[in-house]
């Protein structure tokens, strides 16, 4: 491709001209993005996500643990509570298992009225080898009584939020919890926890959007009655307004991600393509479903087309695809959705809830090709 004036056809965002004011985002937001990196859309083209393109979340500060120090407590509800080692975790039987991973709140920023939180477009997803001891081992040698219907996930990091003072915690329901897939993972891509990744233990909920996978574990605790913690009760939720108790977001819906073609514009990402054959290619993903159809359209969905499907690595992995465009001159909008195995399509349109979760409306992108 080669170099020349593109001016009249990509307009000059970042060079002087004024954004929408719909496009404007608050300080806030700005903050959180700079602290929570996402994954550029060309790392689709990885099968397993290099550790520093995984999308990252940190609500609160990233703790400062002494792993020497450190224990993990499991008990409430138990008849040997347990104050383990880090050593004496690694001890245990081992699982690597590969897991696609997506924050609830991915689309977030695409929403109108756009929710003010971390303002996610599409990038808040990835997938690694996790390495670690299943939980359902750890449950059974501390003997959970039958009196438990929820485990508690307690973390190191601990914040404010919704004006309330708090250690970040999430809970499962016990069937959950004792489900064979359920890690507590000491290693990501074959090396140990990175301090932001939740080092040095963390839980892995295999099919469930990000917030369940709690960082930083500190504690398990076994408990009668349903955990009302903040992260369960005020957020996490399929709300239609403020007062709205809605939902719990719990498992992953379906979703496909295209890998942007050609070469982008530097601030708006609007890409040029050159005329000719053009090989697309993406991910898709179903959360504990499997991925029955990719279907791509150049029109903006007015029309679709089934791509190709690629292996798959893992029951909670994404997969790969492709699909082989003819592009002639002009000016495009590729989508591209998935169907998963239980009939559940990407809707072209938003689904709007107040707090912007699971959003997985199919992606656009716009195209150039001359």
């Amino acid at each position: 491709m080669s170099e020349r004036d593109l001016g009249d056809r990509f307009p000059a965002v970042g060079d002087g001209k004024e954004l929408e004011p719909g496009d404007s985002f608050h300080k806030e937001e700005v903050q959180l993005a700079l602290r929570n990196g996402g994954m550029p859309l060309e790392g689709l083209r990885y099968p397993i996500t290099p550790t520093g393109m995984h999308f990252l979340l940190v609500h609160f500060d990233i703790p400062e643990v002494d792993a020497k120090g450190w224990r993990l407590k499991v008990g409430g509800l138990v008849s040997k509570p347990m104050s383990l080692t880090l050593d004496e975790i690694k001890a245990r039987p081992a699982v690597t298992t590969v897991v696609t991973m997506e924050c609830a709140g991915n689309g977030r920023a695409l929403l109108s009225p756009r929710p003010i939180s971390q303002p996610w477009l599409l990038e808040a997803i990835g997938t690694a080898e996790w390495t670690g001891t299943p939980l359902r081992g750890l449950l059974e040698e501390a003997g959970v009584s039958e009196e438990a219907i929820e485990i508690v996930f307690s973390g190191l990091d601990r914040g404010v939020q919704g004006g309330e003072l708090h250690s970040y915690e999430r809970s499962l329901s016990t069937a959950d919890a004792r489900r064979e897939e359920v890690l507590l993972a000491y290693e990501m891509n074959g090396q140990p926890l990175q301090p932001q990744h939740g080092y040095p233990l963390r839980l892995i909920v295999p099919g469930w959007y990000g917030m369940a996978s709690v960082k930083w574990l500190a504690g398990v605790e076994a408990v009668a009655e349903p955990f009302q913690g903040y992260q369960m009760s005020q957020t996490y939720r399929y709300s239609q307004e403020a007062d709205d108790p809605g939902e719990p977001v719990t498992l992953i819906r379906v979703r496909a991600l295209m890998i942007p073609p050609g070469v982008p514009d530097f601030a708006t990402r609007t890409r040029l393509a050159e005329a000719g054959p053009v090989r697309l290619r993406g991910r898709a993903w179903a959360g504990r479903l499997a991925v029955s159809r990719v279907e791509v359209s150049v029109d903006g969905g007015s029309s679709w087309a089934e791509a190709e499907p690629g292996e798959e690595v893992s029951p909670y992995a994404w997969r790969g695809w492709s699909f082989d465009w003819q592009a002639t001159p002009g000016r495009y909008t590729l989508c591209v959705r998935a169907t998963d195995s239980e009939g559940n399509v990407q809707s072209v349109d938003q689904r709007w809830n107040y707090q912007g979760m699971g959003n997985n409306m199919a992606q656009r992108v716009d195209v150039v090709v001359e």
